[in-house]
């Protein structure tokens, strides 16, 4: 049977975050972070089940009180940041555990690259009882990958960055051709779009495509655009955009590209964050958008995000404080799909 990485937008059994503690770089406002967590944690659990990985779950526990379909592992953990330590599923039943290290050894990994291994059997006997295809998970793969450097259509397309699977201290990959053949032998992919442009200010993971263009189903994309020329973003953006134009689905024909606004200026201590409506997170009924206290802004994503998913609520989430730490609200979940 032929292998693909499932996208995001099929039938899940559940999400898994991690939760902000003290020994974290959230510590200096904890309790700002866990409130937003809980937001999140309790609109999925509307949905579907809730795993929660965490170095203390009976506080959390404590904190969260009996929400129905919210599970916890006990797990040490460096940081929340679940969409690039969680496992990729394939449709074959693969859970794909690559190497973590810190995006690029920028910052302390250890706890965060064995959670997989950790977890792995406690979460089989929890969420995948009755399969239709067999749950694997056998040796670590020697390649540094992060779920939010890759999206997938199901259909064996994947959409990254060059900036992040380039960068130093990941693979040291020589052309795109050896990146290709990792991704085709890895995660099964039939082609790969590559996109040479697009970036984010004080953003830590050199250019995670689910920072800046997303695929969606019906052969559509949304995708950060940037209309003031006055921006620093403005012109790597617009080539980025020009990037996406030229790109063709598998059958030949242009995608229907759905632009979303880029987020006004927000800064920390002096530093521009990388607040990115791009970091929205589907699961089953629902499209959760991060929100930055941008009215027209934060609306007008909304609508794009109902155009390209008219059939799921759209639901915001207010993500300021998550953006402090350089992330939102995708790169703190990672969705497991229905197997």
């Amino acid at each position: 049977m032929n292998k693909f990485l499932i996208p995001e937008w099929a039938l899940q059994t559940f999400v898994q975050v991690a939760w902000p503690h003290a020994d974290t770089d959230w510590s200096p406002y904890l309790e700002e972070a866990c409130r937003c967590f809980e937001s999140i944690v309790r609109t999925i659990a509307a949905f579907e089940d809730v795993l929660i990985v965490s170095p203390e779950p009976e506080a959390v526990r404590l904190r969260l009180g009996d929400i129905s379909g919210v599970h916890y592992i006990a797990c040490p953990t460096n940081d929340t940041w679940t969409r690039d330590t969680g496992f990729l599923t394939l449709s074959d039943g693969s859970f794909c555990d690559f190497q973590f290290n810190g995006w690029g050894m920028k910052f302390a990994a250890c706890h965060d690259n064995r959670i997989n291994a950790r977890i792995f059997p406690e979460m089989l006997r929890t969420f995948y009882q009755a399969p239709t295809v067999n749950p694997t998970y056998t040796d670590r793969l020697n390649i540094v990958l992060e779920g939010g450097s890759v999206e997938s259509d199901g259909c064996g397309t994947i959409l990254t960055t060059t900036s992040c699977l380039f960068a130093p201290n990941r693979n040291g990959f020589r052309s795109k051709k050896e990146a290709d053949d990792m991704l085709r032998q890895a995660l099964g992919a039939l082609r790969v779009l590559w996109l040479d442009h697009g970036h984010l200010e004080g953003d830590d993971t050199d250019g995670h495509i689910d920072t800046l263009a997303r695929l969606c189903p019906d052969d559509t994309i949304l995708y950060i655009r940037c209309d003031n020329p006055a921006d620093t973003h403005y012109e790597d953006l617009k080539a980025m955009e020009q990037e996406l134009q030229a790109f063709r689905t598998a059958d030949g024909r242009p995608y229907r590209l759905l632009p979303l606004p880029m987020a006004a200026p927000m800064y920390d201590d002096g530093e521009r964050l990388p607040a990115t409506y791009a970091n929205y997170l589907v699961i089953n009924g629902a499209v959760l958008l991060p929100t930055y206290g941008q009215t027209e802004n934060d609306r007008e994503a909304a609508r794009q995000l109902q155009t390209a998913f008219p059939d799921r609520k759209i639901i915001p989430i207010d993500c300021q404080i998550l953006v402090r730490q350089h992330g939102s609200l995708h790169c703190s979940t990672m969705q497991f799909p229905a197997l």
